[in-house]
């Protein structure tokens, strides 16, 4: 009755989960780009020029989401400042260390090993993007967002999952057009980036409602 009686709340209400599950759904589509392309031209022939292409992108979608959680919690703010650039720098390092871990270890083991380093890493990556952007914010918490970064690693390991352990792909018949002829085809890849993404949605929209709430 006491949120009735105080539409203002109500709305306040509201406005954080629109905000919040925007955010998420913003930060999410952001980290399934970056990682998915990342992963797709390092985990086939790598060479220099593929590395440095990945990590270009991997470090750019790492600049982006901290802008969008600058901008959701804080202010946005001068990306270029050290200590978010170095946000950044450590969540890109994060991903390098997982898959050059899993790799060096193989097999199920080494996705396992691999999950357990990036739940550790990509959770005192949160905490440090909290301190860096909270400073001046009054949705500064204590809470040490274990269960993101859990759930990062999670959909991380089914990426990983779906290029080592399963080789199949579902193509349509040829479609043919005026000009040319048309397959669309999805394998097992292409679905690990998308379970990937629902789980960094899941992981940030937990993360942003303990952010902003009051």
């Amino acid at each position: 009755m006491s949120v009735i009686r105080q539409p203002g709340v109500l709305g306040r209400t509201t406005r954080r989960r629109v905000v919040g599950v925007t955010a998420a759904l913003s930060t999410a589509a952001v980290e399934a780009i970056a990682v998915g392309l990342w992963f797709h031209l390092v985990v086939g022939s790598r060479t220099a020029s593929t590395a440095l292409a990945g990590l270009g992108i991997l470090f750019c979608g790492s600049l982006l989401r901290a802008g969008v959680f600058g901008a959701t919690v804080d202010e946005m703010g001068d990306l270029l400042q050290p200590r978010r650039l170095g946000a950044a720098l450590l969540l890109t390092g994060s991903w390098l260390v997982w898959l050059l871990v899993a790799e060096s270890i193989g097999g199920l083991v080494g996705v396992v090993v691999a999950a357990v380093l990036l739940t550790a890493a990509l959770t005192a990556q949160l905490v440090l993007e909290r301190r860096v952007f909270c400073f001046r914010s009054t949705y500064l918490t204590t809470r040490t967002p274990l269960v993101p970064g859990l759930l990062l690693a999670v959909g991380a390991s089914t990426l990983l999952a779906s290029a080592w352990f399963t080789d199949w792909a579902i193509a349509t018949p040829p479609l043919s057009l005026e000009v040319t002829t048309l397959v669309l085809r999805i394998d097992a890849v292409q679905v690990g980036v998308i379970v990937f993404g629902l789980f960094a949605f899941l992981a940030h929209q937990r993360r942003f409602e303990r952010l902003l709430e009051p």
